[in-house]
């Protein structure tokens, strides 16, 4: 699917947040395509990323959507800003605020791995 070797992520159950960088442009996207969506270059490769970013936005869910999703309300939808340039949507901590620092990890919900952010407290 993309340049160089594949990378695996949370969506098989390994504990890394990959996105894809553009040789030609050097935008980076989350979602992964055989293109670049900024200038249609092809084979972006894949990268893992660092685990760090900011909170854009936050919502905190209090009814969920399945009775799997039942046990974690309340829960914490967020967009985070990694550093390396992408945007993408995650769970976090309940108390976490527009513009907190944050590091990845990873936890279970409705038995699926994945990313978790904490506040960075440094």
């Amino acid at each position: 699917m993309s340049g160089g070797a594949r990378i695996d992520d949370w969506t098989v159950g390994a504990e890394t947040i990959v996105y894809q960088s553009c040789a030609a442009c050097g935008a980076t996207q989350y979602f992964r395509r055989s293109f670049c969506a900024a200038c249609g270059a092809a084979d972006p490769q894949d990268k893992r990323a660092g685990g760090e970013g900011v909170v854009f936005a936050t919502s905190v869910v209090a009814r969920a959507a399945t009775a799997e999703a039942r046990a974690h309300v309340p829960y914490n939808i967020v967009l985070i800003d990694a550093a390396e340039g992408f945007r993408m949507m995650a769970h976090g901590d309940n108390d976490l605020e527009i513009g907190d620092r944050v590091t990845a990890g990873f936890r279970r919900f409705t038995d699926r791995l994945v990313p978790y952010f904490t506040r960075t407290w440094s």
